[in-house]
């Protein structure tokens, strides 16, 4: 018979292979499960389950409690996370195990050991089968509270190097918001008014324009006046006015999935889900076509390229640009600008609004804002030049950003892979250096089993002793 551990490679003197199952405990958790539906926000007790948190929710239910004293090693079954426990719990839902380590092994050093083995992916189904069978090295006992101390050290280190990182990352987030609530309230392009004074438009003027424009359209309604009472005040030459009045608002729409000629054709087809992932600024395609016998048979319309395409369904505020011709499903208003109006200029003002159109929703089912209320949306109107300048200084200020955020993605990942690489050292013996006087681990396990198989004889024996005892007791009693 072939011994699996001569495959997994030569270990420093004092340690040996070992399979997972045999150094643990696995507890038993019948009958001390709590749903996901009963977890409360706040409790006696905090609620553990195989979800990314340490604590999924919290109970009063102390009868459920985990029968273990902490610390011990939650594993999900389903989703393979490795916990470490030093507090009492109890457990959530379904897919956790509870594992106790042996004595012979460092609870927190077990832990960080169980992070290194590589399990196949096998979806939601279970892993535990496979992590049980694997095999774990196992040091003598003094070297495994070096080896903790040592990675504690180099972890604290590095978690704060993140932590850094994440601060800074916060901090690029309210620099972008500033730049563009600054941007619409005139204040980047302050010092290119005062030196380009002569050549600029009133954006009054402009929208004066475009309304008589659109009174030549029979089908024309206007929009109700804009109340600026609780609007802020703006630079000169700019003006409040609605998105309804820059551009015609139109919805898209989904044809039937059913017929299969409505699909695979040649204009592309957005849904919010496209823009999930999406981080760029114009869109040319999304997952699916469809075709022009699908266009006709919906309220799905050919939108021109340039059209500003936002999301008005849960999640509300996804906005890009159309890089080409395209249609979207009823997920989104677009709007398609009028001549004078920069659109990427109203593209970055929405991105810079998303709260306040999501202040436009409605519905009860999920979050929705109708057509009528996207036209109402007010924004700051700059003239067309100022217009073209202020999305200038945005992109010269977010490019800075965008780079260092960037830079900071890839380092919380380089991050990571230290700290798998830090983990594989500990699990190979070659992070901290070993101590010929250090009992062996197998003589350490040895000597556990030993006392455990004594411990259990004489309890056995307590047992044979007690039991005719009780049967004497019984008989003299009747």
């Amino acid at each position: 018979m072939i011994d699996e551990r001569n495959c997994l490679g030569e270990l420093p003197k004092g340690w040996i292979w070992v399979k997972v199952r045999d150094v643990v405990s696995n507890i038993s958790l019948t009958g001390r499960k709590l749903k996901q539906k009963q977890y409360v926000v706040s409790g006696k007790l905090p609620v553990v389950d195989q979800g990314q948190k340490i604590i999924g929710g919290y109970t009063d239910r102390e009868e459920l409690k985990v029968n273990v004293e902490p610390p011990v090693i939650v594993f999900g079954d389903h989703t393979k996370i490795v916990k470490y426990l030093d507090f009492d719990f109890v457990a959530g839902a379904d897919g956790i195990k509870v594992l106790k380590p042996l004595e012979a092994f460092y609870p927190r050093l077990f832990y960080y050991f169980l992070q290194v083995i590589q399990l196949p992916e096998k979806g939601y189904a279970r892993h535990f089968q496979f992590l049980e069978k694997s095999f774990i090295p196992l040091p003598p006992f003094n070297e495994q509270e070096r080896i903790v101390a040592r990675l504690e050290e180099l972890f604290t280190r590095l978690d704060a190097g993140v932590e850094g990182l994440r601060k800074v990352k916060a901090q690029l987030k309210r620099y972008r918001q500033a730049v563009l609530k600054y941007a619409f309230e005139g204040k980047l392009t302050e010092e290119w008014r005062k030196t380009h004074k002569n050549q600029i438009e009133p954006a009054q003027k402009l929208l004066e324009h475009i309304k008589q424009e659109r009174r030549k359209d029979p089908k024309h309604k206007e929009l109700p006046p804009i109340n600026i009472a609780d609007l802020s005040e703006l630079p000169e030459n700019w003006t409040w006015t609605r998105l309804g009045e820059i551009g015609i608002v139109a919805s898209g729409g989904t044809p039937s999935t059913k017929i299969h000629e409505y699909f695979d054709g040649d204009v592309p087809w957005i849904t919010p889900a496209d823009l999930s992932d999406f981080t760029g600024k114009f869109i040319h395609r999304g997952r699916r076509n469809i075709s022009e016998k699908g266009l006709n048979s919906s309220s799905a319309v050919l939108l021109p390229e340039g059209t500003i395409l936002f999301s008005s369904r849960a999640p509300i505020g996804y906005v890009v640009i159309a890089a080409n011709p395209v249609s979207t499903n009823q997920g989104f208003k677009n709007l398609i600008l009028y001549e004078g109006i920069f659109n990427e200029y109203v593209f970055y003002y929405l991105k810079a609004s998303k709260i306040l159109a999501e202040s436009y929703g409605s519905g009860t089912t999920f979050g929705e804002v109708s057509a009528a209320r996207f036209s109402l949306i007010p924004i700051p109107l700059a003239p067309l030049n100022e217009q073209h300048r202020i999305v200038e200084e945005i992109e010269q200020c977010l490019s800075l950003v965008y780079e260092t955020q960037k830079t900071i993605a890839q380092a919380i990942r380089q991050s990571d892979r230290l700290r798998q690489s830090i983990l594989k050292r500990a699990f190979e013996g070659r992070l901290v250096s070993q101590d010929p006087n250090d009992e062996p681990a197998e003589k350490l396990l040895e000597r556990i089993k030993e006392e455990r198989a004594k411990s259990k004889g004489e309890k056995d024996i307590n047992k044979k002793e007690t039991k005719p005892k009780q049967l004497e007791l019984s008989n003299y009693v009747k």
